[in-house]
């Protein structure tokens, strides 16, 4: 296990080492909710930023999940949407979810929420349910985060506020259904204690 200035220097050094083989080197970044995800993969794309001269690409799953009880749905799309395509040389091409309206899609912007990916540098993505078995065949590294529920809960409280605890429980529920199917801390590539 690793802390995050560590991990972030660990990935890094191996990301650069695949861009001269693959351009659009894959990393995913799962570990459970408010576990330090967004802020690893925020830390991660800079420090690439840095050493590569060019923009990461990096989707947020909260961006894809068809609501609060969305997260298996949502770990489906990824791969359906973005990564397979990507591996078979395509473009990705996906939609985001509009929270408040409770649909695929943003009305309130140009294209309707779709967002396109043709690859050319390298793709983080970051949520629950990023790893599973599928797209860790489909990733060239994997990474999970480990925290301890107390700490995620005082911080999906501080994040999100009060109005938000009754969907602690809800993802929690999901959490444990795909965690424990998908067995995703065992495909991880490096482990994160935070």
């Amino acid at each position: 296990m690793q802390d995050f200035h560590q991990a972030i220097a660990a990935i890094t050094k191996q990301v650069v080492g695949l861009v001269d083989k693959n351009p659009t080197p894959i990393v995913l970044i799962d570990g459970r909710a408010a576990s330090g995800k967004s802020f690893l993969a925020a830390a991660l794309k800079n420090q690439l930023f840095k050493e590569l001269e060019q923009a990461p690409r990096l989707i947020h799953m909260d961006d894809l999940y068809p609501g609060w009880e969305g997260l298996i749905p949502g770990s489906h799309y990824l791969n359906q949407q973005i990564l397979q395509p990507l591996k078979l040389g395509k473009a990705a091409s996906w939609q985001l979810w509009d929270w408040e309206q409770g649909q695929r899609g943003r009305n309130d912007e140009p294209g309707n929420g779709w967002r396109e990916f043709s690859g050319g540098t390298p793709l983080i993505v970051e949520g629950c349910g990023s790893l599973s078995r599928v797209s860790s065949e489909l990733a060239d590294y994997r990474v999970w985060i480990e925290t301890e529920k107390q700490v995620r809960h005082k911080r999906w409280l501080e994040r999100d506020g009060e109005k938000f605890n009754e969907f602690w429980h809800i993802w929690a529920g999901q959490e444990d259904e795909f965690y424990q199917q998908e067995k995703s801390a065992q495909l991880a590539d490096l482990v994160i204690e935070n």
